[in-house]
């Protein structure tokens, strides 16, 4: 029955009030579902755990041998010459890297022309080509000498004695890195804003002060991690030496193998190891390097591994106590 204007309501007959809503704090936010990446993360450990099963089970790769193997004075041996060929080849090449990538970009055009030749014809030929031909270099040219050109000779060599095992490693492996390079640095400074350029030589800077103070510090932070990588396939070209009779790690392991034919396995699990340590390596002064030269380019510097161990532990245990406190 309905009520006439302006007559009250009793309070029974008075609509039920809303009840009060829970506070902010206590409501709890479902996170969004993602059945898809449970799926594929449940997939990826199911293989990851049947291939490290078989790496431990399977006695194919014989772990003892391995061991045996690891800290043999053949194998470290081996390393050392790895690591003498790869620091010599990565300074050479990075030193000729420069030059043609400023030879590039110089204002003379022979220089332009040799610097890209250059880079052409070392990268068109693989490596391995380029070390038989400097290892077979004495049949084209016996002796060398110093003097003044198309006349006398001051000072004779005998190319065969110069030539040794590890002189034609180094060499090889440096020309052919410093193709690469040239490129790594050519790009680097080129990703170099022109303002910089312009802005250096409206303040009167001499070439030489704006090169090494203005440009090559900001190009660094764009050559680094390609040049990184560089070194990281250097180290794994340093194996190609074994065929102009130099034993490094893997000539090593290739000729113990060859003694001992039931060793070939874990052999060149020794070889991959130490591989895989050499380039861990490189990655981790990379991580460092790429550090160091972006301050002033970045807000904040990227957290190392152990701040972010301590960062991910610390919200860890935030969340613990959030959630014993409800």
């Amino acid at each position: 029955m309905s009520q006439p204007p302006g007559a009250a309501v009793s309070l029974a007959e008075a609509p039920p009030a809303a009840e009060p809503s829970k506070p902010l704090a206590a409501q709890r936010v479902q996170p969004l579902r993602r059945p898809g990446r449970w799926i594929a993360t449940a997939v990826v450990l199911v293989v990851v755990a049947q291939i490290a099963h078989g790496l431990a089970t399977n006695p194919f790769y014989q772990w003892d041998r391995f061991r045996y193997w690891f800290l043999r004075p053949t194998v470290l041996d081996g390393l050392l010459v790895t690591l003498e060929v790869a620091a010599l080849s990565a300074l050479s090449g990075l030193i000729g890297g420069v030059l043609l990538a400023l030879a590039r970009q110089s204002g003379s055009p022979v220089l332009r022309a040799v610097s890209w030749t250059y880079t052409w014809l070392f990268r068109s030929v693989p490596l391995i080509v380029v070390l038989i031909f400097l290892y077979n270099f004495s049949a084209l040219y016996k002796t060398l000498s110093l003097g003044i050109p198309f006349g006398p000779a001051f000072v004779t060599f005998d190319e065969s004695k110069l030539a040794t095992d590890m002189t034609v490693a180094v060499i090889g492996l440096g020309l052919n890195e410093a193709a690469y390079a040239a490129e790594v640095v050519r790009g680097g400074l080129l990703s170099v804003d022109q303002g910089q350029h312009e802005a250096a030589a409206a303040l009167g800077l001499p070439k030489g002060y704006q090169f090494t103070r203005i440009v090559l510090p900001q190009a660094l932070r764009s050559i680094t991690p390609n040049y990184v990588n560089q070194l990281i396939g250097l180290v794994k070209s340093t194996s190609l030496v074994f065929y102009v009779s130099l034993l490094d790690l893997f000539g090593s392991v290739q000729t113990m193998g060859s003694t001992y034919p039931g060793d070939i396995v874990p052999l060149l699990l020794v070889a991959t190891v130490w591989y895989l340590i050499l380039t861990s390596a490189v990655s981790v002064v990379q991580f460092y390097v790429e550090r160091y030269f972006a301050r002033g380019a970045t807000r904040t510097l990227p957290p190392t591994p152990l701040q972010k161990a301590r960062a991910a532990l610390t919200a860890f245990r935030t969340r613990l106590r959030k959630e014993a406190a409800v």
